[in-house]
């Protein structure tokens, strides 16, 4: 299982706090299909809000290590139903295939080199005038 600072926890909670929960966990448990599910959802997300649904306390608080420690990852938050999981993306990992394309796409949207063409926006506006100005004339 991997260890956070506490500055990088407290960084995690806040970068979590939109997040919408990605995966839940049932009345069957954690399944090797939810593990999986939890897997693919941590390579594309690395920073993952997980709902568990059921009201047994002591088996949410076990369940936050039986998911990290296989999946090495990090336990960043579990308040009620809701567990937080981190784990960073390896450096070697190629991106995934839509973000290469979206890549592509802006890649072609900008400039590219190419002075900006003149117009209203570049254009350096004259001295600014004030309401008066407009009154008196």
């Amino acid at each position: 299982m991997l260890n956070l600072t506490p500055a990088q926890r407290r960084a995690l909670k806040a970068d979590a706090h939109h997040l919408q929960p990605v995966v839940m966990v049932g009345d069957a448990g954690l399944t090797p299909t939810v593990l999986r599910e939890i897997d693919i959802s941590l390579k594309s997300h690395e920073l993952i809000k997980i709902r568990v649904l059921g009201n047994d306390r002591t088996l949410r608080a076990g369940l936050i290590d039986a998911i990290c420690t296989p999946l090495e990852a990090a336990a960043v938050q579990h308040i009620g139903k809701i567990l937080v999981i981190f784990r960073p993306r390896p450096a070697d990992e190629p991106a995934s295939k839509s973000r290469q394309i979206l890549d592509a796409k802006s890649a072609t949207k900008k400039n590219l080199g190419r002075p900006p063409r003149p117009g209203p926006r570049t254009a350096k506006p004259g001295p600014r005038r004030t309401k008066r100005s407009f009154q008196g004339a």
